[in-house]
C-alpha cells in the first residue's frame, strides 16, 4: 500500500445528491468474462440542492467499463471520467436514466465479493460494499431502489437462474442458453442484492402465514446433498412461526429460497427472499453433523430469516449503524433458540461466546463502541461487539421495559420505519416513545467503548431485617476514549436463605458511578446472586468466598449463576495453581497440591452437580467444564500459556481420577440405542455422555482411551465420533491414528465435514502439532482460496491451540504470519479477520509479546498490504 487508507467518520455523514429509485440490470453469464448491463433511474435529492450539472458520483471496483450513456445519448470519452473508486459524470437533469455497461471476471475475483465463482455455480456476495464490484453504483445503504434483473447463461451448467423477489419470466435463447428474469417490488439498498446460477438441486416444503398465504420454501444445494437439507428447512419453518407468534411478524413475498455455496466469507447473507449460507451451515445429516452443528444451523437460518424484518424492511442508513440490524437480530436468533432447547444452557452458551471474543476486544487495540465512529474498511467492523454487546443492548432494554413495554417499542419501530434506512438512535427512539421512557444514558452503550467493571459489597442488618447492597461500576479507557461515564443498566440480584431459598429476587437499575439498594424483610444473613442471568454485559471484580460459590453451585434458583459460581471457583483454583507453578519451576501437580482442601471441596461440588438428576443433563454437561485456556489468559497479565495449558490439564486429572467411578458410571447410563434424533433433550444426553469420556480419558488409565477408540468404532453418529476423536487427538495411542485415517478416507470429499479433520488436527496438544499443520496444508483437500479450509486450519491452530500459537520459541507466531501474508493477496477480508491472536501481544510476557510486535510489523511491511489487513494489523501494533 503506498499511502494510509483514508478514514471514514460517522460525523461527515451526507445524504446522498442523487437516489436510484428503480435498477434494471442484465446479465451475460461467463467465469471468465461476464457482461453486466445497468439502467439506474435517478433522480436529485430535494434536500441537497442538486439538478442538472452537478456531479453524479458511482461507486465501482476491479471492473472494465465499456459504455456510459444519459437519457440514451451515449457519452464520449471526455464526458465521463473513471478511476479506481468509481465513475463521475454531470448529472443532465434532476431525474434522467443512466446506462452503464461493463465486464467482470467471476472466476478470478478470489476475494468472494461481488459476482465470483463457488464450485460450478456463480454466486454474489454484496454486504458491505461488494455490489461496486458488479456494477457502476452509489454502493451505499441508504440509496434504496426496486430492482429488475434479467440472468442470461448456459442452460447446461447453469440450469438454475436466481435473483431476488418473484421470477416473471423465462425461456429459450439461442446457442444453448436460457433466461430468467426476477423482480423484487421491495426497495432495497445495493447490498442486499443476489443472484446464484449454477446447476443445482433442490428440496422444497411450503409455509402457510398467518394470513393464509402459502409460501413457497426451497433450498438448492450441490447434487448428491439433497438428503442433508432436512434441519435447515424445518428450522425455516419454526423460525416463519416464531416471528409470527412472538414478533407478528409475516413474510411477505410468497417464495423465499435458500441456496448453500462451499466458498463463503462469513456465514450466511440475509438478501432479500435468496438467502445464501456458507454450506456448513445448512447440511446435516446425523452421519455427517453434530448436536452443535444442528445447533448453530438452527440459529443461523432463524437470523437470516429474521432480517427480512431487521434488516431488510428496515435498514441501516449508514454502515456505522450496523448494530441496528445486527445487534437487534442476534438477539431475536438467541431467543428463537432460548425457545426451542433449555433457556439457562442457550444463556450460558451466549454468555461464554461473548466473553470467548467480545470481552477481549473489547479491552484490546481493537475495542471500539457497538456503533463505531471510524473506520477505514467497513469489513473489519463485522464484529462481536456490534453482534454480540450489540444484542446485549437489545436485551437490557428487553429486561428495562419487560416483554409487554419491548414489543410495544418492536411494533412501534416497525410501524414508523418501515421501508426506510435509519440509524441506532431512531430505534432507541421508538422503544422511548412507546414506553414513554428515556434512554438517554442507556444509549452510552452504543458509544462506549470497553467491559464495565462491578464491584458490590453488601451489609445486613439483622435488627432491622434488611440488606443494603452497594454497587460500583468503573470503566477502564479504550484507544481514543480515555475517559468514561457511568452507564445505565439493570442487575438482577437474589439473595438466599440457607436453605437454597429465595428471599429476595429483584432487578435494581444502576445509574450512577457508586450506588446503593437496600432491600427490606430479609429475615436473616443471605447469600448474594449477582447479575443474574448476566443480566449486564459487565466483568464482576467482587470475589465471593469459596463458601458462597460452593453454596450458589449447589442451591442458585437461578441457573445461570450456578454455572457461573463454578466457572467462578475454578478460575480461582487455577491462577492460584499457575501462580505457584510459576514459583516452582513448572511442576503443576505439585500446584495442585498446594491448593489443598480448596481443590477437594471443589471437586465435591463437581460430584453433586454430576449426579444432580433434578438438573437438565445439558446444563450438567456445560457445568463440568472447566473455563478454557484463552479465558484464563484473559484473566491473567502477563499469561503464561505453559503454565495455563499443563495447570488445566493437570486439574481435568485430578477431577477424572476423583470421580472416577461416578463419570464411568455417567458414561454407561447415558448410552442410547435408539436412532439418532437432534432434539435437545438427546443432544444434552450425548453432551453429558462426551463429558463424562472426557474426563475418563483424562485420568491418564489407558482402559478410557481404548473406550474412547472403541466408541469412535461403534458409533453411528458424527455426534459420538466426534466426541471420541476430540479425546483421542491429543493422545498418543493407535486409535487416534486409526480413527484419523478412518475419517479421512471416508470424508476427503466431503468439504463441510472434512473441515472438522482439519481443525482437530491443528487443535492438538501433541509436540508435533505445527510440523503437523504445515504438512496439511499440501493435503489435496486444502486450498488457500477456501475460507472454510483457511479458518479450520490454520485460524484453529491460532484461535483453538494458545499452547503451539504461543511456542516460547515464536514458531507459531512466524508461521501464522507467513499464511496472512499469503492470504492477504487472495482473500483480505478473511486475512483481516484472522490477525487479531496477534494483537494480543500486550497480554504475555516480554519474550513473547515483542516477537507478536515483530510479526505485525512484519505484516504491515508487506508491499501493496489491503485496507483490511492495514487496519487491523496498524491498530494492533501501535497499542
Amino acid at each position: 500500500m503506498s499511502e494510509q487508507p483514508n478514514v471514514i467518520h460517522r460525523k461527515d455523514y451526507k445524504e446522498p445528491d442523487f437516489f436510484v429509485e428503480k435498477v434494471e440490470l442484465i446479465f451475460d453469464l461467463e467465469r471468465d468474462v461476464t457482461n453486466v448491463k445497468s439502467r439506474l433511474f435517478m433522480a436529485a435529492n430535494p434536500k441537497s440542492g442538486t439538478g442538472k450539472g452537478d456531479e453524479v458520483f458511482l461507486h465501482g471496483e476491479d471492473m472494465k467499463l465499456l459504455s456510459v450513456s444519459l437519457n440514451d445519448t451515449r457519452l464520449a470519452s471526455s464526458d465521463f471520467s473513471v478511476d479506481q473508486e468509481g465513475l463521475r459524470f454531470r448529472a443532465p437533469g434532476e431525474t434522467f436514466i443512466a446506462e452503464i455497461e461493463n465486464q467482470i471476471s467471476p472466476a478470478d475475483n478470489t476475494r468472494l465479493e461481488g459476482l465470483y465463482v463457488s464450485q460450478s455455480a456463480f454466486c454474489t456476495q454484496c454486504e458491505a460494499e461488494g455490489f461496486r464490484r458488479i456494477t457502476y453504483f452509489q454502493d451505499r445503504p441508504d440509496v434504496m431502489a426496486t430492482y429488475r434483473v434479467t440472468i442470461n447463461a448456459d442452460k447446461a451448467s447453469c440450469p438454475v437462474l436466481l435473483s431476488n423477489g418473484n421470477l416473471v419470466d423465462s425461456g429459450d435463447l439461442d446457442g444453448g442458453r436460457h433466461f430468467a428474469v426476477w423482480e423484487d417490488p421491495f426497495p432495497k439498498p445495493s447490498y442486499l442484492f443476489a443472484l446464484v446460477a449454477g446447476d443445482l438441486a433442490v428440496v422444497e416444503d411450503s409455509f402457510k402465514t398467518m394470513s393464509g398465504r402459502d409460501v413457497a420454501l426451497r433450498i438448492f444445494v450441490e447434487h448428491g446433498n439433497e438428503d442433508r437439507c432436512g434441519y435447515a428447512m424445518d428450522s425455516l419453518i419454526r423460525s416463519m412461526k416464531w416471528d409470527e407468534e412472538v414478533y407478528g411478524l409475516e413474510y411477505d413475498l410468497d417464495l423465499f429460497n435458500i441456496v448453500a455455496v462451499s466458498d463463503f466469507n462469513m456465514g450466511a447473507m440475509e438478501n432479500k427472499s435468496l438467502n445464501v449460507f456458507n454450506a456448513k451451515f445448512v447440511l446435516a445429516r446425523p452421519d455427517t453433523a453434530t448436536d452443535t452443528d444442528y445447533e448453530r444451523i438452527e440459529s443461523i437460518v432463524a437470523h437470516e430469516y429474521f432480517h427480512n424484518w431487521s434488516g431488510n424492511r428496515v435498514t441501516c442508513r449508514d454502515w456505522f449503524q450496523l448494530s441496528l440490524k445486527e445487534g437487534l437480530t442476534v438477539f431475536r436468533d438467541q431467543e428463537f433458540s432460548a425457545d426451542q432447547r433449555s433457556r439457562p444452557v442457550q444463556r450460558i452458551k451466549d454468555v461464554a461466546a461473548l466473553r470467548a471474543a467480545q470481552f477481549p476486544e473489547d479491552g484490546g487495540p481493537l475495542a471500539h463502541p457497538v456503533r463505531p465512529d471510524s473506520y477505514m474498511e467497513i469489513n473489519n467492523f463485522y464484529t462481536a461487539t456490534v453482534y454480540e454487546k450489540g444484542a446485549e443492548l437489545i436485551r437490557m432494554m428487553h429486561t428495562l421495559l419487560g416483554p409487554d413495554g419491548y414489543r410495544k417499542g418492536i411494533d412501534l419501530y416497525f410501524d414508523r420505519h418501515d421501508g426506510q434506512a435509519v440509524t441506532c438512535d431512531d430505534f432507541a427512539k421508538a422503544m422511548e416513545d412507546a414506553n414513554d421512557m428515556d434512554f438517554t444514558q442507556l444509549k452510552l452503550w452504543y458509544a462506549q467503548a470497553g467491559t464495565p467493571k462491578l464491584t458490590w459489597q453488601g451489609t445486613y442488618d439483622a435488627d432491622a431485617n434488611q440488606f443494603r447492597l452497594t454497587v460500583s461500576q468503573k470503566t477502564d479507557p479504550t484507544p481514543g476514549q480515555p475517559d468514561k461515564h457511568a452507564l445505565h443498566m439493570p442487575i438482577s440480584v437474589g439473595l438466599l436463605g440457607a436453605d437454597g431459598s429465595d428471599l429476595v429476587a429483584e432487578t435494581v437499575e444502576l445509574t450512577k458511578d457508586s450506588q446503593e439498594f437496600v432491600f427490606d424483610g430479609v429475615s436473616e444473613k443471605p447469600v448474594v446472586s449477582f447479575n443474574r442471568g448476566f443480566s449486564a454485559p459487565v466483568n464482576i471484580m467482587t470475589d465471593q468466598p469459596d463458601d458462597e460459590l460452593l453454596f450458589l453451585m449447589g442451591n442458585d434458583a437461578d441457573a445461570f449463576n450456578r454455572w457461573e459460581a463454578g466457572q467462578k471457583y475454578a478460575t480461582r483454583l487455577m491462577l492460584a495453581a499457575i501462580a505457584t507453578w510459576e514459583e516452582n519451576n513448572g511442576d503443576a501437580d505439585m500446584a495442585l497440591d498446594g491448593l489443598g482442601e480448596s481443590a477437594d471441596a471443589f471437586i465435591a461440588a463437581m460430584r453433586a452437580t454430576l449426579l444432580n438428576n433434578d438438573l437438565d443433563k445439558a446444563f450438567r454437561a456445560d457445568a463440568l467444564v472447566l473455563p478454557g485456556e484463552e479465558f484464563l489468559s484473559e484473566q491473567r497479565k502477563p499469561a503464561n500459556p505453559e503454565a495455563i495449558h499443563q495447570v488445566r490439564t493437570a486439574l481435568r486429572k485430578r477431577i477424572g481420577l476423583g470421580l472416577v467411578d461416578d463419570f464411568a458410571n455417567t458414561y454407561h447410563q447415558n448410552a442410547s440405542n435408539a436412532a439418532f434424533t437432534p432434539d435437545a433433550l438427546s443432544a444434552g444426553q450425548r453432551a453429558l455422555r462426551a463429558t463424562a469420556l472426557g474426563y475418563l480419558v483424562a485420568t491418564g488409565m489407558g482402559q478410557y482411551a481404548d473406550l474412547a477408540a472403541e466408541q469412535y468404532k461403534s458409533s453411528d453418529n458424527m455426534t459420538d465420533q466426534m466426541a471420541a476423536l476430540s479425546v483421542l487427538n491429543h493422545l498418543d495411542h493407535a486409535g487416534r491414528e486409526e480413527a484419523l485415517a478412518d475419517f479421512e478416507e471416508r470424508f476427503a470429499k466431503d468439504g463441510v465435514v472434512f473441515d472438522k479433520w482439519f481443525a482437530l488436527q491443528a487443535m492438538s496438544s501433541r509436540d508435533d502439532t505445527l510440523a503437523r499443520v504445515k504438512d496439511l496444508m499440501s493435503h489435496p483437500a486444502f486450498t488457500m482460496r477456501n475460507p472454510n479450509k483457511v479458518r479450520s486450519l490454520i485460524g484453529a491452530f491460532a484461535m483453538g491451540n494458545p499452547r503451539h500459537f504461543h511456542a516460547r520459541d515464536g514458531s507459531g507466531y512466524a508461521f501464522y504470519t507467513d499464511r496472512l501474508i499469503e492470504l492477504d493477496d487472495i482473500n483480505p477480508q478473511v486475512a483481516a479477520r484472522l490477525c487479531a491472536p496477534l494483537g494480543k501481544w500486550a497480554k504475555y510476557d516480554k519474550g513473547r509479546a515483542k516477537m507478536m510486535k515483530a510479526e505485525l510489523d512484519r505484516i504491515l511491511a508487506k508491499p501493496e498490504i489491503s485496507r483490511d489487513l492495514y487496519e487491523i494489523a496498524s491498530k494492533s501494533a501501535a497499542s
